[in-house]
């Protein structure tokens, strides 16, 4: 079983960690940018700086330098980065038989958990890897070893998986909404026996079980608040994530993480959330 990888340059935060976490897994990796260091949205992204990042990382020559124009005025964020994704992923695709498109802040902390779960999704003639990922919405302190985040849970306090879209994938399969592909034929893999996803619902059938450590590690809104900001702004989700309100909320309950978690019963979906310990924490920049 043969694998790439594509990642979208344009973060820096966990870049390095997350290519580290699968390089050794993979025999090419695509490196997508888009040529005038412009955003789904027409802000500006730092890719030269990710690209000396995966320049360091890259130390047996698997990277493969991608640029395309993926900023389409007129076009929505969500669009640019569905298409951006689609060229990626068709480019990886040539030669093997899964492309891995992990997001460059998520680290594969198990992947000889995970590689058996494509394993699993080759025997049974699946399109797609759908893989549990722990959400981080904040790091809020030190422990020996590790940090202290914020992390999406159920509404009384248990992990919850978060799904943005496969996270290995068949070549030839059309994305439809950034990873997403509705019209694949998906491994289903969760930390419980049944769906944990509060957004995707409950009904989903679940095929196979991970433990939590087992999940790959999401480190979603953990960033410096002025890298919050600029993430806010270049999202394919820049419509909602750029409402003050968001950030607002985002700083409280980064400076009172025991409110944020105690007040979790009393709130709706998505404002659940948990305090979790990270041991080994993710290199950032």
């Amino acid at each position: 079983m043969r694998a790439n990888a594509y990642v979208l340059a344009a973060d820096p935060h966990f870049l390095a960690a997350s290519i580290r976490s699968y390089y050794d897994r993979v025999e090419r990796i695509i490196v997508s940018y888009d040529r005038s260091s412009t955003s789904w949205t027409g802000t500006r992204l730092p890719v030269d700086q990710c690209l000396t990042i995966i320049k360091s990382v890259d130390v047996d020559g698997k990277c493969v330098l991608a640029p395309g124009d993926f900023w389409q005025p007129g076009e929505e964020p969500i669009a640019n980065d569905t298409y951006q994704r689609q060229v990626a992923l068709d480019q990886a695709g040539e030669g093997v038989d899964w492309v891995l498109q992990l997001d460059t802040d998520e680290v594969m902390v198990s992947p000889d958990t995970f590689f058996r779960m494509v394993e699993r999704a080759e025997a049974v003639g699946a399109d797609a890897l759908e893989y549990p990922a722990r959400w981080l919405y904040a790091r809020v302190g030190d422990v020996p070893g590790g940090g202290r985040y914020l992390e999406a849970s159920t509404r009384f306090w248990r992990p919850a998986a978060s799904f943005p879209g496969p996270l290995a994938i068949r070549p030839g399969v059309t994305l439809d909404c950034a990873r997403q592909a509705s019209t694949a034929v998906s491994y289903r893999v969760d930390i419980r026996p049944w769906h944990t996803d509060r957004v995707q619902g409950y009904q989903r059938l679940v095929h196979d079980v991970v433990g939590v450590d087992d999940a790959v590690v999401h480190y979603s809104w953990v960033r410096p608040d002025d890298q919050m900001r600029r993430k806010f702004g270049w999202s394919g989700h820049a419509a909602t994530y750029s409402r003050p309100a968001v950030y607002q909320r985002w700083v409280e309950r980064a400076q009172r993480p025991w409110r944020a978690v105690m007040a979790t019963p009393f709130r709706r979906h998505p404002a659940w959330l948990r305090l979790v310990t990270i041991r080994p924490e993710a290199e950032d920049v």
